[in-house]
């Protein structure tokens, strides 16, 4: 081979390992996530990546939302051993938003009335919650047993920024619970956004298009952005090179049914018998659309750019989703945000289904 034929080959392969994230052609992707558990949409929304062929995932970082970050880093461990993928590093996050707390949130609770959902703070804040309360540092017994793995001894935030500046330009965030972390790392680093290839959030309202009691009398709340408003302002106004937002409006379209519990459950391999073991949950499948949608773009088949952020003045409206057009939006530093709107729907249920019954992957980079 002659050396220019050879140059010709180390710049082609060397752009090729930039262009995919590594040598296998996987994309890089760092995941944060409320990661309630076991089984249940905010697990089988990590396992959409984790069971992916396409996708390195460089770590998990964890934060409070649906659950306590502490219990959750214990729920995201044991899944993880249960998948056989203990190769990936569990790193903690917040525990607490940046300026919301629980004692604000009964205060509302008595002004402005009671929310269908409060999360991690169940009923400390709102008697009607399905979810039992407990202290944030209080760690139940798992149901699925406990992990003998242990988290990185890191936090979150220095976790993804460490991880950027690794793989400059070659990393997606994925953020499915509040943005408390991706606003600390911001915050540290007002680099890390735009060393970044862009962030996939799943978060927000519009104009939902049901008679879900949650969302049909207030349209514009959303749980991420309501438990963290002040982290999801900073987010949204960080310079991504793109942001791709999965709302309320077009996880409606989506249903996790019993059928497709059974269809899981017919695999034999470990995701799919983890979920079988531990999932009884049916519902929308909001954060597994916003990484089946990363990992393949063409299940989103209408869009709309919009420019989004959250509003902060504390009263009934406090963490609603804000949007404005290009012709009427204010004279600030607001960021355009790919607003997904529209799916194919059979599309994406396949690759959901065929990525939970699929074996476990192995990652292609060394630890």
């Amino acid at each position: 081979m002659t050396r220019k034929l050879s140059l010709f080959f180390v710049v082609l392969f060397g752009g090729l390992i930039s262009q995919f994230g590594s040598a296998e052609g996987r994309r890089m992707v760092l995941i944060d996530q409320d990661g309630s558990g076991p089984g249940g949409s905010n697990q089988m929304a990590m396992m959409v990546l984790l069971q992916s062929p396409k996708a390195e995932v460089l770590g998990i970082t964890m934060v409070s939302g649906n659950a306590w970050e502490p219990e959750e880093v214990q729920h995201t461990l044991r899944m993880l051993e249960l998948i056989h993928r203990t190769d990936v590093p569990v790193v903690p996050g917040a525990i607490f938003p940046l300026v919301r707390t629980d004692e604000e949130t009964k205060i509302q609770r008595q002004l402005n009335g009671t929310l269908p959902w409060y999360g991690a703070w169940g009923d400390l804040a709102a008697k009607t919650s399905a979810q039992p309360y407990h202290d944030p540092y209080v760690l139940p017994k798992l149901k699925e047993g406990e992990p003998t793995i242990k988290p990185l001894a890191e936090d979150a935030a220095h976790f993804l920024i460490r991880q950027v500046h690794a793989h400059p330009h070659q990393v997606t965030i994925y953020a499915a619970g509040p943005l408390t972390n991706i606003a600390l790392a911001i915050s540290i680093d007002p680099h890390f956004a735009e060393l970044t290839q862009g962030i996939v959030i799943m978060g927000g309202s519009l104009s939902p298009q049901t008679r879900d009691p949650e969302f049909v009398n207030d349209p514009r709340h959303e749980f991420n952005f309501w438990f963290d408003p002040e982290a999801a302002h900073i987010t949204l106004r960080a310079h991504w090179p793109r942001i791709d937002l999965t709302t309320v409006d077009i996880s409606i379209k989506t249903d996790f049914t019993k059928a497709m519990l059974d269809d899981i459950a017919s695999s034999p391999n470990p995701a799919a018998k983890y979920l079988a073991d531990y999932t009884g949950e049916f519902y929308y499948l909001w954060d597994e659309l916003a990484a089946a949608a990363w990992l393949d773009p063409g299940i989103i088949t209408k869009e709309e750019k919009l420019y989004v952020d959250v509003d902060l003045t504390r009263g009934p409206f406090y963490g609603d989703t804000l949007t404005w057009t290009e012709d009427d939006k204010p004279r600030l530093d607001l960021q355009a945000v790919h607003v997904q709107t529209d799916l194919d729907l059979p599309r994406f249920n396949k690759l959901f289904l065929e990525l939970m019954k699929s074996p476990p992957q192995r990652s292609s980079l060394e630890r």
